[in-house]
């Protein structure tokens, strides 16, 4: 396909509060809606900012494993044309002769979901290489490589547009996940210490975020299939907020965030390791890394939620439902849950 692409750099944004080194708790996380993304290669976009590390990714740049953030590709060319934005007809004739289309951008990457049928402004989302989204529509609009037809797209977690040329007409349906389950190892006892809507920090943004109170360095695995989307691992023994701390740490929680076949994200927070990379495939019930207490943390915990996919690490939570939790598969603070994370 020989296009330049994007890759999407991310800073960190955390707030929280702190307690004593060792204490069970919970932590404030980000209040923020849109996460952040990179400015286009050869055009305009939302401008990250630094983190505290002063860590970004971009074309042409090598960032240390340790620092490696959320890759999403997408075609740039600085002398593209624009179209008219009417629908283009299909091949066909027929308007839905092409029902749904499959990303098709490479094993590991993801592909940026526009707001219209260009490069100009930044991402409102991606998706995973082999997703399978509904298609509402097509328009013609920025021309990459002599290519012209956007298709409008849709899933439960994303609106918007991506090139004809990255995607494949299908019948297909989109595959259904087999439900989410517990962030810990099969059989694993874990506290709730906050549940939906804590009083303490999870509201807003986080409305439907769940904290586990856990040993530090237990294992966590992922709530279902998914690609890694961002990580962050620079926080290590000795730094100042591996153990937790306050506002001066909130740039530092070691993390992990995921893109799911429905479209939507999971993050695993405070994390005193990082098991996977970005554009890594990881299985239901893999290990993603070991819990902790970094950056602005209360005490050692996983924070852990289901997004939507705002095109960044951190976005707006969505209701999360635990197969393997009994009644509704909501706990609630206090609750103790027992995993049936088994695949």
């Amino acid at each position: 396909m020989g296009s330049k692409w994007t890759v999407v750099g991310i800073s960190l944004l955390l707030t929280g509060c702190g307690s004593e080194e060792g204490a069970t708790g919970q932590a404030f996380d980000p209040d923020i809606t849109g996460g952040t993304t990179a400015a286009e290669v050869g055009g305009p976009g939302t401008e990250a900012p630094e983190s505290s590390s002063g860590a970004m990714t971009s074309l042409g740049t090598t960032s240390s494993a340790s620092s490696a953030e959320g890759t999403s590709l997408d075609p740039t060319n600085p002398g593209s044309s624009t179209g008219t934005g009417e629908p283009a007809e299909s091949s066909t004739g027929e308007e839905n002769d092409c029902p749904r289309v499959r990303v098709d951008v490479g094993a590991g990457l993801t592909l940026n979901v526009r707001p219209d049928a260009s490069t100009a402004n930044a991402p409102v989302g991606s998706l995973a290489n082999g997703a399978i989204v509904d298609v509402l529509g097509e328009t013609t609009g920025e021309s990459i490589e002599g290519v012209d037809l956007w298709y409008e797209i849709q899933n439960p977690a994303v609106q918007g547009y991506v090139l004809s040329s990255l995607v494949e007409c299908t019948t297909d349906e989109p595959p259904e996940l087999d439900g989410f389950y517990l962030p810990l190892p099969c059989g694993t006892t874990a506290q709730v210490t906050q549940g939906n809507n804590g009083a303490l920090s999870h509201n807003g943004t986080s409305a439907y975020a769940f904290d586990f109170g856990l040993p530090l360095g237990s294992p966590l695995v992922a709530i279902a299939d998914g690609v890694v989307t961002h990580v962050f691992d620079e926080t290590g023994p000795g730094d100042p907020c591996y153990n937790g701390g306050g506002m001066e740490c909130s740039a530092l929680a070691n993390y992990v965030t995921m893109l799911h076949a429905d479209g939507t994200k999971s993050i695993y927070m405070h994390l005193q390791e990082v098991s996977v990379g970005v554009g890594e495939n990881v299985s239901i019930g893999s290990q993603v890394g070991l819990s902790g207490s970094t950056g602005w943390s209360t005490g050692r915990h996983a924070h852990v939620m289901r997004m939507e996919d705002c095109g960044g690490y951190y976005c707006q939570s969505v209701p999360l439902v635990f197969s393997d939790v009994a009644g509704d598969g909501v706990p609630v603070s206090g609750d103790m849950v027992t995993s049936g994370n088994c695949p």
